[in-house]
């Protein structure tokens, strides 16, 4: 079986869910199936962090183009290759592979710019209106990264059989995430100082919603003996990130925010291994990655109450509603003075990771590209 997939992603220098996502699951393809041929394809280099594994029966397709490569570029050589099955990692699909008989899997990660079209620049909302109505209409299976992203897709998609939509959940890198004890042994080059924080890592964006932690966190530096506490922001600036940025700086406690930009996996490991509390308060997520990422570093969580992450979190996680700045500074404060039910929370976490591993979501999504 000749089996396309879209890796361009991956030479993408920003890394989020969705590449770590691509990366993960090529890592285990070639050790699942040794049979099949896996045709590569992508447009410059891999970004190193993000390169998988090249097995023998790996073809890379090194395709520079650059204007609107995955409709122009990609579509023609998708016909010129005649694969049996395309899985497109990203929900949109060629136009001009739609007559071929190459089956088309997509996966979806969420729905934010039909639920959030206000936090999505004008062209970016068009662009994901357009590719994504396209892709759930002429796929032949939706891959759906949680029952909440399932129900989602239903809801915008209505005239979409529910069993094209399979939910396979997201792993985490045990290995790379775990509990090291490096405990206040920040890298000097992150430019932490040796003291308790709360940590959000992610992309800094709207829909984050790190005004309501940056609120949070200002409420609680206000009391006494909070003085050395700090608030670590670590990500790349995704779209429309300039009215989070202008909080966190132009905020009373501006040099108690720390805003790290993008990190590295071997960072995050030690920020996660370091902070006190982790903190996810966005107002959707299609999945919630750093929440495995922190469980497997043995660090207790707030998440909001919504979407997947009260889904992935469940009853290992603190929860609080998305705009209540005041229920936040409350579970905060609950685990900043709290030993016991952080350990707790901990316990908690490392058990529901049974439930997340990148090889079982490899083996599912395999199972359904060659069905």
């Amino acid at each position: 079986m000749r089996i396309a997939i879209d890796c361009a992603d991956l030479d993408h220098q920003r890394i989020d869910g969705t590449r770590v996502y691509i990366k993960n699951l090529l890592t285990y393809f070639g050790k699942l199936d040794r049979q099949s041929e896996f045709l590569l394809y992508h447009q410059k280099n891999f970004n190193p962090t993000l390169k998988p594994p090249i097995f023998p029966n790996y073809v890379e397709r090194k395709i520079p183009y650059s204007f609107w490569w995955t409709q122009t570029r990609l579509a023609f050589e998708l016909k010129k290759d005649r694969a049996d099955v395309l899985w497109m990692p990203i929900q949109q699909l060629p136009y001009l592979i739609e007559k071929s008989r190459t089956r088309k899997i997509i996966t979806i990660h969420d729905l934010a710019f039909k639920l959030f079209p206000e936090q999505f620049t004008s062209i970016d909302r068009f662009k994901l209106n357009l590719f994504t109505d396209y892709a759930v209409k002429r796929s032949d299976i939706i891959i759906a990264v949680s029952n909440s992203t399932k129900k989602d897709i239903l809801k915008f998609y209505p005239k979409t059989s529910e069993d094209k939509i399979k939910v396979i959940y997201h792993g985490v890198d045990k290995e790379k995430f775990k509990f090291r004890d490096l405990s206040y042994r920040i890298n000097p080059k992150l430019k932490i100082p040796c003291s308790q924080f709360i940590l959000y890592l992610g992309a800094i964006q709207p829909r984050k919603n790190l005004g309501v932690l940056i609120e949070a966190f200002e409420k609680i530096k206000k009391e006494k003996d909070r003085k050395a506490l700090k608030l670590v922001l670590a990500g790349g600036s995704a779209w429309m990130a300039e009215e989070t940025l202008k909080k966190a700086k132009g905020s009373e406690f501006a040099q108690d925010i720390f805003l790290l930009g993008q990190v590295s996996f071997e960072e995050a490991v030690e920020l996660y291994n370091s902070a006190e509390i982790f903190v996810l308060p966005s107002l959707y997520e299609g999945f919630g990655m750093p929440i495995l990422e922190a469980w497997a570093s043995g660090l207790p969580i707030i998440v909001s109450d919504n979407s997947s992450l009260a889904e992935i979190g469940a009853q290992a996680s603190e929860k609080f509603k998305a705009e209540d700045v005041n229920e936040l500074v409350f579970k905060i404060k609950l685990l900043l003075d709290n030993k016991e039910r952080r350990t707790k929370l901990v316990r908690k976490g490392y058990e529901r990771l049974k439930d997340f591993s990148w090889e079982q979501c490899a083996r599912e999504t395999l199972a359904e590209i060659k069905k």
